[in-house]
């Protein structure tokens, strides 16, 4: 799959190609049905398809202040639609510039510069300066162009729309399996592992260490946790996110102890899905009762996992 960027021409090969056009952080349900039509277009017109998403998010540009939110990375998202049968993800970067393109503006890059025959969004999809574009005006800007503009409608789960926001809610009420339906698979945290206190190897739990960097902050606490490492294998674990209350300095962390598994994993990219919240974080009053309930932590996390 290729990473493409208006830095460059998009190659001739891809050029004609039908865009999935959006944010897709989570790549949740309704994501799923947009690059899934998108994709589904392109097989029919035997076209190439390319799913457009933007990187900063809009968010971060106009609120730099915004406290952390993202479901997934840029990485993450371009594995997510290579899954979905995209033939490249085209990275739209998110600066003053893109900010004060026009409605009208946007739409002729789409046809003049990338060369798309069609584009496929959400209903709710805004764009251009001041939000001014919606789905009614990209049809009707893309028909001068000769660019088939297409909606797709929300998609309700349990009675309501599927989207990003109620996926946060439901990850910062310390509530992964809603998170995992909405997304239809686990939210999960990637990152390099890096060196801590070592204060999880001296109370016999060695922990795998990653920085939550601009991920969501779900709800702090223990999880039951899959881990899959950079070589593709997965283990289960249990994992403390927050700041660990009983040491100083406090500091943020995903610390996964990985069950039964023994190496250096210093350096290399792992990735921590959340299927389970046992508990919140708390401080205990001294080290014998914190290792106690770890232990305990330990046992419920593998009957859990154990259950699937």
């Amino acid at each position: 799959m290729e990473r493409l960027s208006l830095d460059q021409p998009i190659p001739d090969a891809l050029r004609g190609a039908v865009v999935a056009l959006g944010n897709f952080d989570g790549f949740h349900l309704g994501h799923q049905a947009v690059v899934g039509r998108a994709v589904q277009r392109a097989a029919h017109e035997r076209k190439p398809a390319i799913v457009a998403t933007f990187d900063p998010h809009p968010v971060r540009h106009f609120r730099p202040d915004a406290p952390p939110f993202r479901l997934t990375t840029l990485d993450q998202r371009e594995g997510l639609f290579a899954h979905a049968g995209a033939d490249a993800m085209l990275v739209f970067g998110f600066d003053a510039a893109m900010a004060g393109t026009s409605a009208d503006g946007f739409v002729d890059l789409l046809a003049t510069r990338i060369g798309a025959s069609g584009v496929v969004t959400g209903e709710d999809f805004t764009f251009g300066k001041g939000r001014a574009g919606d789905a009614a005006s990209l049809r009707a800007l893309g028909a001068l162009r000769g660019l088939v503009a297409e909606a797709v409608a929300p998609i309700a789960l349990e009675g309501e729309p599927v989207s990003s926001s109620r996926i946060r809610t439901a990850l910062q009420a310390g509530d992964p399996h809603t998170a995992t339906r909405l997304l239809t698979r686990p939210f999960t945290i990637r990152g390099e592992v890096v060196h801590g206190d070592k204060r999880g190897r001296e109370l016999g739990w060695p922990t795998a260490n990653v920085e939550l960097g601009h991920y969501l902050r779900p709800a702090y606490g223990i999880y039951a946790v899959r881990l899959t490492l950079d070589d593709g294998s997965e283990h289960p674990g249990v994992a403390n996110l927050g700041v660990r209350p009983m040491f100083d300095p406090p500091k943020e962390l995903l610390e996964t102890y990985i069950f039964d598994w023994r190496g250096d994993l210093y350096g290399r990219t792992i990735d921590v899905a959340l299927l389970h919240y046992l508990r919140p974080e708390a401080a205990f009053r001294d080290l014998a009762t914190l290792k106690a309930q770890i232990a305990r932590d330990e046992e419920q996390a593998r009957a859990l996992l154990a259950a699937g």
